[in-house]
Formats: structure tokens, C-alpha cells, sequence
């Protein structure tokens, strides 16, 4: 196999998956671009991971004012490993309608960092945002699935794809605005095999997050199955 994928990327050398050059290394991204990506790692909210926070709150974390108003929040923490810019956009677009399913492995690694806050505080379980079936069929894949074996694989973690599904067939987010991408979703995710989550420290991962809206409305259902905390991780958030 390695003597046949030698000449296979003689024929077909691997590229950089943002800018296209040749890779010696097939990792999915070129360093150059990689010291491109506007990783979120400092100033960042220690409750949800908004960046540019200047407050501290009573133990010294820097915390947004938010947060600092409203410290009963529905997440444990909230964390993603870059702003969701030009790089960031063409990475993801290319896991998700390109077929790269390579650059899951990539991609998780950048957010096993960003989420070592989450890691240290104890994950039990990790349940990726669910795809409508008919969406499935259409692409072949869940990304956030894909990014959700991922981080298993690295941690050790079970991940459970059984525990969340969307019941219904909704417009991509990317085609509402603020308002209806809350409607859009409302109700669209329903509750499985509650028993596995009782009780546990459960870990959320989706793509990007843009309102939150997506990845509240499962919160939600999972909160239905009384998890002891639910944490979130994407790759990217719209800063």
C-alpha cells in the first residue's frame, strides 16, 4: 500500500488544500498557510470563547461582559480554534463539498488544542451536530462526524452518533439571517438513547459556529437526558 500511494502521489502529488501548493508531506495544509490561520488563543472568554475579552472575573479568568451579566449559561465552555476567515472558509468548504475528508485529521488536531480547557475539565462523551439523512445521501458524509471520530481517536473519548438526529430538513444556515437561522432550527433535533448521556460530561462538535443557533437547539434536546455539563468545540466562529 505505501509503495503503491508513493506512486500515486508521483501521479497526483498532494496539495495544500487553501493555497494549492505541492505538499512533500500529505498533510492537508502548507506551513505557510497554516501561520495564516488567525488561531483564538489569547484574550479569548474562559466561559465562551469570545475573543477581544477584557473583564476578569472573581477567580481571574478573563470573561466577557456577557458572560460577566449572565453567568447561568446553557455551555460549560465554548471553544474554537480560529476566526472564521478567508483560510479558515476555504478549509472547511473543502471537508465539507469537496470530498477532502483528509483534512478531518488536520482539522481536529487545531481544535484538540483550542479545546484543552474543555479536555482538562473532563469530557465523557463526544456527540457531533447531526445531518438531516436527505443532506447525507447528497454529500456522502457528516463533517462534523468525521471531525468528531477525529477527536476520539486522540483522546480516547467515546463518541456517540447515536444520541442526536435532525428530524427535519432545514434551509443551510448560510442562507438565513440572524433572526431566522433561531427558527430555522427550532425543534429540528431530537433526543436518542438518553441513557448514555445521563449524567455525563457531554462534548458538542460542529464546523463553525456563527450564532450559536445550531448548536444551542441541540444542546437543548441533550439537556431533555440531565447531563452533568455540555461543552461545544468548533473549528471556526465568526468573530
Amino acid at each position: 500500500m505505501s509503495f503503491l500511494q508513493d506512486i500515486l502521489n508521483v501521479i497526483l502529488p498532494p496539495r495544500c488544500a487553501v493555497c494549492g501548493e505541492v505538499l512533500s508531506i500529505d498533510k492537508g495544509i502548507c506551513d505557510k498557510c497554516i501561520e495564516d490561520i488567525d488561531f483564538l488563543s489569547d484574550s479569548i472568554c474562559y466561559r465562551c470563547g469570545q475573543p477581544h475579552s477584557s473583564f476578569i472575573d472573581k477567580k481571574g479568568h478573563k470573561i466577557c461582559g456577557n458572560c460577566l451579566a449572565h453567568p447561568r449559561r446553557l455551555f460549560r465552555f465554548s471553544r474554537s480554534a480560529c476566526s472564521y476567515d478567508s483560510i479558515a472558509q476555504k478549509l472547511i468548504l473543502n471537508l465539507k463539498f469537496h470530498d477532502r475528508t483528509d483534512l478531518a485529521s488536520v482539522l481536529a488536531k487545531m481544535m484538540y488544542v483550542a479545546g484543552k480547557d474543555i479536555f482538562a475539565s473532563g469530557v465523557d462523551v463526544i456527540i457531533p451536530v447531526p445531518l438531516h439523512y436527505t443532506r447525507i445521501l447528497k454529500r456522502k458524509y457528516n463533517q462534523s462526524a468525521l471531525l468528531a471520530k477525529e477527536l476520539g481517536r486522540l483522546t480516547g473519548i467515546k463518541v456517540c452518533y447515536d444520541v442526536l438526529t435532525k428530524s427535519r430538513m432545514t434551509r443551510p444556515q448560510v442562507e438565513c439571517s440572524g433572526f431566522e437561522r433561531l427558527n430555522n432550527v427550532k425543534g429540528a433535533f431530537l433526543l436518542k438513547n438518553s441513557e448514555k448521556i445521563k449524567g455525563k460530561r457531554v462534548l458538542l462538535i460542529d464546523d463553525v459556529l456563527t450564532t450559536g443557533s445550531t448548536i444551542k437547539e441541540c444542546a437543548l434536546a441533550i439537556k431533555k437526558a440531565h447531563p452533568k455539563s455540555i461543552d461545544n468545540l468548533t473549528i471556526a466562529r465568526v468573530v
